[in-house]
């Protein structure tokens, strides 16, 4: 459901995964450090190891997460020892701005950032925290704003037109601001606009712990380069650059050449320039679920196959989680030297675990290789709720058997964990 646009709030929050780590741990706080993460292999192991989903701040917006119960220490977590050697893993999650100052950037690996910046305390990934903190400001701000949208984890748009003047939108923000910070303890930014895409624009203006309006769009927008706004990717700007587009400023001056490219480019323009009407979307069900993971490469084709067969069980007690019968499956297979391999596969029957575990396993022996596999993908969509169709009656009796001992499984492992139960092409 979307509403007509009026005057736009977007709210994000300040390095988030680092803010919510100091929330718990004063000694954090302003000195450099970093929450990292990486690929989560636990769920390969052949021991338990307690997995469970965080799913209750999840839907279209904010993706479910798998955890496992076991204490993460930077020891643990991000070192690996190989041949005697130690080599630390793992990725920059979130950055705190001390850290930005040493020049460390997410995404950068840790080794490099701890080069950059020695004395900067690097704090295993912690999602349940993360989860709730998120969980409990969506709330706060649905207390104290009529219409709001969780964008992701640590972004939200509010709406407040018709109910705060424009005189009265800029302290009334201060003051949300201040609210989140004595209630959480976590900074947040805000920016301010009569248009939603450009409020978001505004937030990158008001960062850090600031508060930023734009009243003229025409004048904010005129120098900003295309490149900082949300949803100019690489490719676009490399096909703007032809037409030697480089600011936002130059993509309102050239209104008939967006407009020729149909509602791609009129959706763009009117969200760069604020005459869009696009409004709060209500939160929305998800259309598929996904699971990846990357690893060191593997040459043995039936560890690849029992890698995949985990990764289904995880996908199914996702998909039983919220309800969903998915009609579509799809396998990606990276291997090295850039070489991937993917099959889709459309299936009108009901969902269960043996079912989805068979369809993958006859994907993966049509296109495996036997060496180099460094990337697994698997996602299900196309669910019956949002499309329906009729499924296949030739194997009905059995697929509402199968469907039922899925059911039975999930609870079992709702209760001890995702790995109380394998199949036997996972061990």
């Amino acid at each position: 459901m979307y509403y007509t646009y009026g005057m736009f709030l977007h709210i994000d929050i300040d390095s988030f995964f680092a803010s919510a780590e100091r929330s718990r741990d004063d000694t954090l706080k302003g000195i450099p450090m970093c929450v990292g993460s990486r690929s989560n292999l636990e769920i390969f192991n052949k021991k338990r190891t307690y997995i469970r989903l965080i799913n209750d701040n999840a839907g279209a917006f904010v993706a479910p997460v798998f955890y496992s119960q076991q204490e993460k220490t930077f020891e643990n977590y991000f070192v690996d020892t190989i041949d005697g050697k130690k080599k630390i893993r793992g990725i920059v999650t979130t950055a705190s701005y001390e850290a930005r100052a040493c020049g460390v950037k997410t995404a950068m690996p840790i080794s490099q950032a701890l080069q950059l910046c020695p004395s900067m305390v690097v704090i295993p990934s912690n999602y349940p925290l993360y989860h709730k903190l998120s969980h409990g400001i969506h709330a706060f701000m649905m207390a104290h704003m009529p219409k709001v949208e969780q964008f992701s984890i640590d972004e939200f748009f509010c709406d407040v037109s018709g109910w705060k003047s424009d005189a009265e939108v800029y302290d009334f923000s201060k003051m949300i601001q201040a609210k989140i910070l004595s209630h959480f303890d976590i900074p947040v930014s805000i920016g301010i606009s009569k248009s939603k895409w450009i409020a978001k624009l505004a937030t990158e203006s008001a960062k850090p712990y600031g508060v930023y309006e734009v009243k003229d769009i025409d004048a904010y927008i005129e120098n900003i380069p295309i490149a900082e706004f949300p949803g100019i990717g690489r490719g676009f700007q490399a096909r703007l650059a032809k037409y030697y587009i480089s600011t936002l400023g130059d993509i309102k001056r050239h209104k008939s050449l967006f407009y020729s490219w149909k509602k791609p480019g009129i959706q763009l323009y009117g969200r760069v320039t604020g005459i869009s009407d696009e409004g709060i979307s209500e939160r929305g069900e998800r259309k598929s679920i996904g699971i990846s993971r990357t690893f060191d490469a593997i040459d043995n084709k039936n560890e690849i196959h029992r890698r995949i067969m985990i990764m289904a069980r995880h996908i199914v007690y996702m998909t039983l989680d919220i309800g969903a019968n998915p009609t579509t499956y799809y396998l990606k297979i990276n291997y090295e030297y850039g070489i991937k391999k993917k099959q889709s596969r459309t299936v009108d029957r009901l969902f269960s675990e043996k079912l989805f575990k068979q369809m993958l396993s006859k994907m993966f022996y049509d296109m495996a290789l036997d060496k180099g596999a460094i990337k697994l993908s698997i996602n299900v969509s196309n669910f019956t709720s949002g499309h329906p169709k009729t499924l296949s009656l030739l194997n009905l009796d059995e697929d509402i058997s199968e469907k039922e001992l899925s059911e039975n499984i999930q609870k079992l492992r709702e209760s001890f964990g995702l790995d109380i139960i394998k199949t036997g092409n996972e061990l």
